[in-house]
């Protein structure tokens, strides 16, 4: 089954909902969220969190045979920010990746040394435009509208 494919979704949902039910109803962890194979869980108390790191992986290896990711299962400050389906995520406002921001100006540039029709970039624009509505970057999204139609230095 592909990866990002809805089934692969929907089994991914049902088969750690078994971990949803050990982080809520055994660790009690209060703030916790999981959307297919991520989650975040928000304490103040880094020790708390490295507890239930431990007592997670132990959990995941033993009843569902599967491991943490060792890179990005991490515990940071919120005040970083955390990568979060897509997004990096702080108390107050979201922001969108950088590698993502990257990648549309990329395509904006490729559009402005004729590498890409219009059509193609336009197209990239409004999935982009589509995602990058879900975080704070009315300004951010103003600019690349901008950039995409600012004339082409002759």
């Amino acid at each position: 089954m592909p990866l990002g494919n809805l089934t692969s979704q929907f089994f991914a949902n049902v088969y750690l909902n078994e971990l949803d039910q050990y982080v809520k109803h055994v660790l009690k962890a209060k703030y916790y969220i999981r959307y297919v194979d991520d989650f975040v869980i928000l304490h103040s108390s880094n020790e708390q969190l490295k507890e239930w790191k431990n007592l997670i992986a132990n959990f995941l290896n033993r009843e569902l045979k599967l491991e943490l990711h060792p890179q990005k299962s991490k515990i940071i400050p919120l005040s970083k920010g955390v990568d979060f389906v897509g997004f990096r995520c702080f108390w107050h406002y979201k922001l969108l990746r950088k590698r993502n921001i990257r990648k549309i100006l990329l395509k904006v540039k490729e559009y402005k040394n004729e590498q890409i029709s219009k059509e193609k970039m336009l197209e990239s624009f409004q999935g982009w435009n589509a995602y990058a509505l879900w975080a704070d970057s009315y300004k951010l999204r103003r600019c690349i509208v901008k950039k995409i139609y600012a004339p082409t230095n002759l």
